[in-house]
């Protein structure tokens, strides 16, 4: 495994792929980034303090970010940009079964809408939206698996591991905000 830290309009991101994978994740339907199928993969996009961050020792070395983790970068900025939707940079999932169905779902929600916790549970056959909530917020591949279009039943923006700002700007740039974030008096009113 190797990792690199990355630059860009989204902020400083670690990219941490594995060149002896492609055992694959969850089937990424239309619309989502290929799973690995031999080859270098990524295996986690991760925020500075991320609180999800998994042991740092297995990233492997840092490396120049080329080859898949250069894909990236450049499929990351092009999205920041409004140049991209869909992502097709290889990917793995790695985590429990539970994990990667919710995973799975998160990669079916599309570009510029939102769901709730509570309907992801539903779709994944469980009765528990906090359950669903924390493998959500054990999604290791940031931006990619869009996690941040999962937002409370009340349209409210809750926890994201970039910081909830950054959850707020995925989704303006995605044209994503729920209408409850709007229902309150504008901070800055015009005289």
């Amino acid at each position: 495994m190797r990792h690199a830290v990355i630059d860009g309009t989204i902020g400083r991101l670690t990219v941490v792929a594995d060149p002896s994978t492609g055992s694959g994740g969850p089937s990424t339907g239309s619309g989502g980034p290929p799973t690995g199928s031999g080859g270098e993969v990524v295996i986690g996009i991760y925020f500075p303090g991320h609180w999800t961050n998994p042991d740092r020792r297995g990233w492997g070395a840092e490396s120049e970010p080329d080859g898949v983790i250069e894909q990236c970068r450049r499929e990351l900025e092009e999205y920041a940009r409004g140049e991209r939707r869909e992502f097709t940079v290889p990917i793995e999932l790695r985590g429990n079964a539970f994990q990667q169905r919710v995973w799975a779902e998160l990669l079916a929600i599309p570009f510029g809408e939102t769901t709730f916790y509570g309907a992801l549970a539903a779709r994944v056959g469980v009765r528990n939206a906090q359950l669903v909530g924390q493998a959500v917020g054990h999604n290791p591949i940031s931006v990619i698996v869009p996690c941040h279009r999962v937002i409370g039943a009340d349209g409210s923006l809750t926890g994201y591991a970039g910081g909830v700002d950054r959850k707020l700007w995925l989704l303006e740039r995605e044209g994503a905000l729920p209408a409850s974030l709007f229902d309150e008096t504008p901070v800055f009113e015009q005289s």
